[in-house]
């Protein structure tokens, strides 16, 4: 962790945080999700540094060490998608490898599908591509509805320390079980207070996440991923033409939803993105890739050699 370097960048009028590790060889770009931050991808990062990549990780504008834009409420998936840009021009990175984790996969594949001379592979962890859509029956009472809701995720959070919040979510998403709430309920409150942690996610990592969650606040990540899901591609053809890898634990709760189990298991993934392969690795949940990285880094640095 302390050879790993930290920087910002002057990204449309915002300085965003990016950490780094390897000087030299291709370079990957990992891309968080949500209540993710760079940290979440530090054992993969310090692996393929370690075999003579260059590996950076940025915090998603709003998110923790990454400045907030003004009008968080009007984020949008595209601005990531342009920040994303701008910061392989400023790095002079002309060609990358992508890997990305829950909604940050929707950034990654939308810049393999405009710039494909500019991504050699997309990696994805926890989520295939999806359309822009709320897919496959989401209940009313699980939390991508109820946080889409303005206000109801903040007046949930609010009740609590930011290191609670992100502990109970922690918690919360490493169940193989969809966690519903009641039209009475908060999602928080399906997390008891005295859950323990999971033994892979130490007090020093929520700390890590709590102090920079408690320098961005919470008002980006609601409005991206969960506030802007619905945003459109923009592209006449939804086709990715670049090698994909996605790695899911087999107790993911998303495969908690039957026709996105199917919708991978079949193939029916394949007609937007046909170089695909999919590799499961078992016991793992949501956070897959610090919950195992002894079986997710093999896995990642295999892909990426392949495609160098």
């Amino acid at each position: 962790m302390d050879k790993i370097e930290h920087k910002y960048l002057d990204v449309r009028g915002l300085k965003l945080h990016v950490a780094e590790i390897g000087t030299a060889g291709p370079a990957v770009i990992f891309i968080h999700g949500f209540p993710e931050i760079w940290y979440s991808w530090r054992h993969q990062m310090i692996a393929v540094a370690d075999a003579g990549f260059r590996a950076l990780a940025p915090d998603c504008r709003g998110y923790g060490l990454s400045e907030k834009p003004a009008e968080a409420e009007k984020t949008t998936f595209r601005d990531l998608l342009d920040d994303l840009v701008v910061i392989l021009d400023l790095l002079g990175l002309p060609k990358v490898f992508l890997v990305a984790k829950d909604f940050g996969v929707r950034p990654a594949y939308h810049l393999a599908m405009i710039h494909p001379d500019r991504v050699s592979a997309v990696i994805t962890v926890g989520v295939p591509f999806i359309l822009n859509v709320v897919p496959f029956g989401i209940p009313k009472g699980f939390h991508m509805n109820r946080w889409r809701e303005p206000g109801r995720a903040e007046k949930d959070f609010g009740r609590f320390d930011v290191k609670t919040v992100i502990r109970k979510i922690y918690i919360l998403f490493i169940e193989s079980e969809l966690q519903v709430a009641r039209q009475d309920q908060e999602i928080l409150d399906l997390v008891d207070a005295s859950a323990p942690l999971p033994s892979w996610f130490s007090e020093e990592d929520l700390t890590n996440y709590a102090t920079l969650y408690e320098k961005s606040g919470f008002q980006t990540p609601l409005q991206v991923p969960y506030r802007a899901w619905l945003e459109d591609y923009g592209l006449d053809e939804l086709k990715v033409r670049t090698p994909a890898l996605l790695i899911m634990g087999e107790k993911d709760y998303v495969l908690k939803f039957g026709p996105l189990a199917e919708y991978i298991s079949s193939g029916m993934v394949k007609e937007f993105v046909p170089d695909l392969e999919v590799s499961y690795v078992p016991e793992g949940t949501h956070f897959v890739q610090e919950q195992f990285p002894e079986q997710v880094n093999p896995i990642l640095l295999n892909f990426l050699r392949k495609h160098t």
